[in-house]
């Protein structure tokens, strides 16, 4: 009786609950695509966090860089001609570590002890500055003020100065990352996917083998099985490796023994890249390393998170907050707007309903029936907020408009390399762009069935609460 009744009263009332459907349908739809757009934020500046410091990093480990740290770290080149006058062609590189204070090895195997730490890598940033040329009867050397040379070169990196006599010399500037070979799956590096050749055995822990990035590479053109000599120390390409979106972490990788040895900072590291164990835990996992582990700073790619500014962090801002709430104040409308509209259509049936009642019917009977009523308006509702969510949802990801987002670079004990602490290579802000996308997950499905559900019994309640005060006695009055 209840689904036959069910049915005959849906049909009858078609424009009454197709309204009521409709309702419920825009304010679940938009739930959907605000969610979705949300989703599609989060893995954007996760792709950005990703390119700058490396896949599966959760935090970095690192000591800022002092004052007395920087100053013995600041270049000083000086090249004396020969005596005789005649002019010299000569050549030096400086290695220096980038940004940081050194941490000791042993540092590695004690973060990764941790409470909530999965595992562990240590990794040497460092900047190679080579200076070579012609320098005839004088004397080649940075200026005291630190604020850079008269001439020079490459990669916008440091010019000099020639005191007493005339030169014709190149200053090249470029960065080299110290990693760990016998764990390939953390750090830097695996922000980049290898193009040409291969990356490193984990034998190569002391080989003198070299991954080149591909913008590098292609300046310089080296290509497999090509030579770079640093330090007076010669090194192949094995690789040409190509980052996955933005710049790379740096121009150069070896292995994390032979960056030591360059740098003569043996058994030393620059940075800690960190893999938790449980991605919900980061903050109980920073405070262990950061009580545990004294004199050290640990930032989280959560801390990276907050630098990013450009239109994504607009866009994430926008959709958080004024999204969120205009799909309340919808919701909130189509739940009442359904309600009231479910209470109007029981008062227009108190003939129906009173003579249902004296027919024997009881109120809760009668409840029932609307409730039921309001629950399959709610139902259709949310399958047409569903399908037009997945349709905004679709147009978004179709369209793909591009965000951009800028993470500003760290000089000194700041941000590193590329914007993450302790990340070699960039050091100034970089612009990347990505293409915002709208992934609709099961949870937002689940969440909108549910809106439908709560959507249907509020309107159910406004209309039972008004089925249940009707009396036999007003089908008779509503009769004369």
């Amino acid at each position: 009786m209840f689904f036959t009744y069910l049915r005959r009263e849906l049909r009858r009332r078609r424009k009454a609950a197709l309204v009521v459907a409709s309702g419920l349908a825009l304010g679940i739809a938009l739930v959907i695509v605000v969610n979705s757009v949300s989703n599609g934020m989060g893995k954007a500046q996760d792709k950005v966090l990703q390119s700058l410091y490396g896949l599966g990093t959760d935090m970095t480990v690192t000591k800022a860089a002092s004052a007395s740290s920087g100053d013995a770290q600041r270049p000083r080149f000086r090249f004396d001609a020969q005596n005789n006058g005649d002019d010299a062609t000569q050549s030096s590189d400086r290695v220096m570590v980038q940004g940081f204070q050194t941490l000791p090895a042993s540092t590695v195997a004690e973060v990764g002890s941790q409470s909530g730490v999965s595992d562990a890598v240590g990794g040497l940033s460092l900047q190679v500055l080579k200076v070579s040329g012609q320098f005839t009867r004088g004397r080649f050397q940075q200026d005291e003020s630190g604020g850079g040379f008269q001439r020079g070169g490459g990669n916008g990196g440091p010019q000099g100065e020639v005191k007493g006599g005339g030169a014709d010399f190149d200053v090249n500037s470029y960065s080299v990352y110290g990693t760990d070979v016998t764990k390939p799956g953390l750090g830097p590096l695996t922000s980049s996917k290898i193009t040409s050749g291969r990356t490193f055995k984990a034998t190569e822990t002391d080989a003198k083998v070299v991954v080149a990035d591909s913008a590098y590479a292609k300046e310089k053109k080296y290509k497999t099985g090509s030579t770079v000599t640093i330090k007076g120390v010669t090194f192949t390409v094995i690789g040409i490796a190509t980052a996955d979106s933005g710049d790379s972490a740096a121009n150069l990788y070896l292995p994390l023994k032979q960056a030591q040895t360059l740098a003569d900072a043996k058994d030393k590291v620059t940075t800690v890249y960190v893999e938790a164990a449980d991605s919900k835990k980061i903050d109980s996992v920073k405070s262990a390393i950061q009580k545990n582990v004294p004199g050290t700073t640990v930032t989280t790619s959560a801390d990276l998170a907050d630098t990013v500014s450009g239109s994504l962090s607009t866009a994430s801002s926008l959709a958080a907050d004024v999204g969120t709430w205009l799909s309340l104040a919808v919701l909130v409308a189509a739940f009442l707007v359904a309600g009231l509209l479910t209470s109007s259509a029981v008062s227009r049936r108190v003939r129906e309903f009173g003579t249902l009642k004296a027919l024997g019917w009881r109120s809760g009977r009668v409840t029932r029936q609307v409730v039921g009523e309001a629950m399959v308006n709610g139902l259709v509702g949310g399958a047409l907020g569903i399908a037009l969510g997945l349709a905004g949802a679709y147009v978004v990801t179709a369209i793909s408009p591009g965000l951009k987002a800028q993470v500003g670079g760290g000089t000194g004990g700041g941000l590193g390399g590329g914007g993450f602490p302790g990340g070699p290579g960039r050091r100034t802000a970089k612009t990347l762009e990505v293409a915002l996308t709208a992934p609709v997950s099961v949870t937002t499905i689940v969440l909108a069935v549910g809106l439908a559900v709560a959507g249907g019994l509020i309107a159910g309640a406004f209309g039972g609460w008004r089925a249940s005060r009707l009396r036999p006695a007003d089908a008779l009055r509503r009769v004369e």
